[in-house]
């Protein structure tokens, strides 16, 4: 990917460059990762003042679906690599930009256009490496769709096959939600998949690494200590880690998390979301980046999943040490508003080995994710419950509000 024994110096002619695409509290994490190093960032959206825009060296507008506008962008940048920290880059201009050696893309762009919609990356974690999934059925049409259902029977899932963070979602119960269920999907559009609902226990993710080992020289994956988490309506509300579970589901996990971030390739850490029923545990997707439920990692780790992306995007020494059992909470936004303020801060630093993390967007809207409590503690039961109250007591402002004092 990039040779570790030479970092240049920022905004200067021996300047290490990345370009990351998506400016968003993840992209945010990555640019202070980068910085750490000396790496010169560079990070596009397609609205001003978006989180990482407000810290990178370089901060650009663009529709990142635009093929040549990418191009173009990349071309004036010149970056040594191209991170893309959503799923809204075009893939078509990903590809131009890997094959005819512009800059290279992480972790390929081949593995961002598997994963960018649920339909490649299913087939190819059930149909081509045999890994343990959900019965599934693939609609574009009401009729279609309609046919899957009795297919799967009730309880089933719906989602979207493109789109992310829940949105779309719907547990089937019975025919009566059928309707709404396609509904729903169709806010985000397109093709759906209906699964047949697995009895889990819980929900993980296994933060996954790729990089060379700098010992044997060969590519090498280390494994996090695995995550748990709970959402609601589709939103991330909690993370916690580590996530307790046998030995034997922890090997099934790390197994298949191996095998699909394999088959992937390239070098950067990887998502890989899995449900855990028992001793088993089944595949469900992945992200080629940084994960909504990492954020934990910003508090339990010694490199939070960000460093660990970014020091395996430049070749650097892998160390996946937890140091403290922790939660990460999130803070959601109740309404529409460009004008955003939060109080309770003191309060919410009050509980012990608490920190917050503001995310620094510049427009509210409701669900939206606007910042996280991160806490630590002797367990993740001790930690939940002090992230948990931390959210509790801070209150997001907005319109007039947000402008009021006291």
């Amino acid at each position: 990917m990039l040779c570790p024994d030479r970092l240049g110096t920022p905004l200067s002619e021996t300047a290490t460059r990345v370009l990351l695409l998506g400016a968003g509290e993840l992209g945010r994490e990555m640019v202070s990762s980068f910085h750490r190093f000396g790496v010169e960032v560079h990070a596009a959206d397609n609205y001003a003042n978006a989180p990482a825009l407000q810290l990178a060296h370089g901060s650009h507008l663009v529709d990142l679906s635009d093929h040549a506008a990418l191009v173009d962008l990349v071309r004036r940048v010149r970056p040594d690599v191209v991170v893309p920290e959503c799923d809204a880059a075009s893939i078509s201009a990903l590809k131009e930009i890997e094959e005819s050696g512009l800059a290279a893309v992480v972790p390929t762009a081949h593995a961002i256009e598997l994963t960018v919609e649920r339909e490649g990356i299913r087939r190819a974690a059930s149909e081509e490496l045999g890994l343990p999934t959900s019965r599934y059925a693939f609609a574009s049409t009401f009729e279609e769709y309609e046919v899957a259902v009795g297919q799967m029977g009730y309880p089933c899932v719906v989602k979207p096959v493109r789109g992310s963070a829940g949105r779309g979602h719907m547990i089937l119960r019975s025919e009566e939600d059928v309707e709404r269920a396609w509904e729903l999907a169709q806010e985000v559009g397109g093709r759906v998949i209906v699964e047949r609902f697995v009895n889990f226990d819980c929900e993980m993710t296994m933060l996954t690494v790729r990089s060379i080992d700098p010992e044997t020289e060969k590519p090498a994956t280390w494994f996090c200590e695995p995550i748990g988490h709970v959402q609601r309506g589709g939103d991330l509300i909690e993370s916690w880690q580590p996530l307790a579970m046998s030995e034997r589901a922890l090997d099934n996990a790390r197994s298949v998390a191996a095998r699909i971030t394999n088959y992937l390739g390239g070098q950067g850490l990887f998502g890989v979301e899995l449900f855990v029923a028992g001793d088993d545990v089944y595949f469900s997707g992945v992200s080629p980046r940084p994960h909504d439920t990492g954020m934990v990692t910003l508090a339990t780790q010694r490199l939070s999943q960000f460093d660990l992306h970014a020091r395996a995007i430049l070749g650097l020494p892998i160390d996946v040490t937890l140091t403290s059992p922790g939660s990460c909470s999130v803070i959601h936004a109740a309404g529409d508003s460009e004008r955003v303020s939060y109080t309770g801060i003191a309060a919410a630093l009050s509980y012990p080995e608490v920190d917050l993390r503001f995310f620094g967007k510049p427009q509210a809207y409701p669900r939206r994710r606007m910042g996280v409590a991160l806490a630590t503690g002797e367990s993740t039961e001790e930690a939940r419950s002090a992230s948990s109250a931390a959210v509790r007591a801070i209150e997001v402002r907005l319109g007039d509000d947000a402008s009021a004092c006291g």
